[in-house]
């Protein structure tokens, strides 16, 4: 008799061992169940759009279905940004810029979507610092801004949109040095903004490295400083405040997250393949040569770095009076 128990219960232990990778295998066959939609609210070769490529190959890979990126441009990313918050197919997730989480909802008071409640966060996927980067006949450090202090109101500057980093880290930039003025023009993306400053239309632009290193190293383009201080995306680029420009420490990233109806098992299963991802050395030189620095971070440390920056964009949005026209 004990002999029985005692099999009957060996036999029992074997079985739910069993289980285990069969119940982790079911949940990895529950879902995805057909190609992934990656929203980006940006055109293609934007920085948005180039970490999001770098990201979906690996991701198809990982989660065994492709991974699609639909470029949706325009309202400086929102109308991804609320194509994501409504999907119900839990398939369609979305890269998002700052701004999408951090100031829109400020700026727009009929926004269709809510930044807190209507977004899974999932994670950061890559930061960057910004360059100030110029028309190639401006002068250099100190006396740039001489020269703009100069020209009051005749200078301007683009960025992707009223709320973009760009943009509010030019107003920023505007009070840490008095006098200068430029004035804002809008553009779809920064490969627009660069194709201006090349036009003559604007003279400046808080540009991500990956964009504009390519137009500075080609001459055709000036880098003034960087945000923050030196960057090993950038060592040949000199901080800002070399130029006399103190206390400006900014940057842009990108996000991946889903509508807040993603499922349990799609944000496992994302959160475990993407952390995976984000550790891969291939897919870290990648981004690192496209001027991203990979981070990756939890669902949790994601909405930490949304809730810090949406209180000092509030700020700015506040001091500088900023509208949407």
């Amino acid at each position: 008799m004990h002999a029985t128990k005692r099999a009957l219960l060996i036999a029992c232990g074997l079985a739910a061992a069993a289980m285990l990778p069969l119940s982790a295998n079911a949940d990895n066959a529950a879902w995805p169940t057909k190609p992934i939609r990656l929203l980006v609210g940006f055109p293609g070769g934007s920085t948005p759009d180039i970490a999001a490529r770098t990201i979906a190959e690996p991701l198809a890979k990982a989660l065994g279905q492709p991974v699609v990126v639909d470029n949706k441009a325009g309202a400086s990313g929102n109308i991804a940004a609320d194509q994501v918050a409504k999907a119900n197919d839990d398939h369609t997730l979305g890269i998002v810029i700052n701004g999408n989480l951090t100031s829109s909802k400020m700026l727009y008071p009929k926004l269709p979507y809510d930044p807190v409640k209507d977004f899974t966060y999932l994670s950061l996927i890559a930061t960057a610092p910004l360059v100030l980067v110029a028309q190639n006949n401006l002068p250099s450090g100190t006396a740039f801004f001489d020269e703009g202090r100069k020209a009051g109101d005749k200078w301007n500057y683009g960025s992707v949109g009223i709320g973009s980093v760009g943009h509010l880290g030019m107003e920023l930039l505007k009070t840490r040095v008095p006098g200068f003025r430029p004035e804002h023009v809008p553009y779809q993306g920064n490969p627009q903004v660069i194709t201006a400053m090349l036009g003559d239309q604007v003279q400046m632009g808080l540009i991500p490295p990956g964009v504009a290193m390519p137009q500075i190293k080609a001459g055709k383009l000036k880098a003034i400083g960087l945000t923050g201080g030196r960057s090993a995306l950038v060592p040949e680029i000199p901080p800002l405040s070399d130029a006399g420009v103190k206390d400006f420490n900014l940057e842009v990233w990108v996000a991946l997250l889903g509508p807040a109806n993603l499922s349990k098992v799609a944000q496992a299963r994302i959160s475990r393949e993407l952390e995976a991802i984000m550790k891969n050395p291939d897919v870290r030189r990648k981004l690192f040569e496209q001027g991203w620095q990979a981070v990756g971070t939890s669902p949790d440390g994601m909405r930490t770095r949304v809730n810090e920056e949406a209180a000092i964009m509030t700020k700015i949005i506040s001091a500088r009076g900023i509208k949407l026209q």
